[in-house]
């Protein structure tokens, strides 16, 4: 009898954990609804434009520290072009990308270091929407919050460590919200955006930016992607003949055999 409650006690508590776990993977999934972000992946020229912004507004805070500026040629810049354009830092052409500010300092500041950036597009995929998505929506929903430390919040990542480091491209904004009541329960939705001070940048020319750096981030993340998928296709298509080939020499093998 012992034996037989320990084990009902394991099991409820096993399916009480499932059933919490659950919850908050639904919990997760709320809040707003992410942008379908462009696929840039294939545009040598808008990689460029998202390598230079992620080196000028990114680098400072952030490394990314599995990415070689040797890499950069693939995507058509040259070694001299690298050298002359991208590399800001103390790092050297064969090193990889390492962020300007001391860690240290950076905790000091921000209540925490910023992560390294090399695979965030792979690691922040979720149920509203691929890494790609979120990082799109992410850097185009950024308001001011005298509140916080920075003075910036955040739509996407409410109470965000991070200030908006583009700002001054995208202006100021502020979030408009519509009060809905959804399953009885009254809550807050994000409408559209307010432009209180205007940027350096059209807003179009602001989200055509950060599509670009998105792009870059995507790419980064596995710069061999689109050659695995080149080469993917060719070998489906010689499975595809093998299989055709292997047919018809199984049914003439087997042909007088009944």
């Amino acid at each position: 009898m012992k034996t037989m409650g320990f084990c009902q006690k394991f099991i409820l508590g096993l399916v009480f954990g499932c059933a919490s776990l659950v919850g908050s993977v639904h919990a997760n999934a709320g809040g707003p609804a992410w942008d379908k972000a462009p696929d840039k992946t294939t545009d040598m020229a808008a990689l460029q434009n998202g390598a230079k912004l992620f080196v000028n507004y990114c680098l400072n805070c952030h490394s990314a520290a599995f990415q070689r500026y040797t890499r950069l040629q693939d995507i058509g810049l040259t070694a001299q072009q690298i050298k002359d354009n991208l590399l800001v830092t103390n790092g050297k052409f064969g090193e990889t990308m390492k962020a300007a500010i001391d860690p240290q300092q950076a905790k000091a500041w921000f209540g925490v270091n910023p992560p390294d950036l090399t695979l965030i597009a792979r690691s922040r995929a979720g149920a509203n929407g691929t890494g790609a998505d979120y990082l799109y929506t992410y850097m185009r929903t950024f308001y001011r919050d005298p509140s916080k430390p920075t003075g910036w919040n955040n739509v996407a990542f409410p109470n965000v460590a991070m200030p908006h480091a583009l700002w001054e491209l995208q202006g100021e904004r502020k979030p408009v919200f519509a009060d809905v009541e959804q399953h009885g329960v009254k809550t807050q939705v994000l409408k559209g955006w307010e432009q209180v001070t205007p940027g350096t940048m059209a807003p179009a020319q602001y989200d055509q930016a950060i599509a670009d750096l998105v792009g870059y981030l995507q790419w980064m993340g596995e710069p061999v992607q689109n050659t695995r998928v080149k080469l993917g296709i060719w070998v489906l298509l010689f499975l595809s003949v093998l299989t055709f080939f292997t047919w018809r020499l199984n049914a003439a093998y087997w042909k007088d055999i009944k």
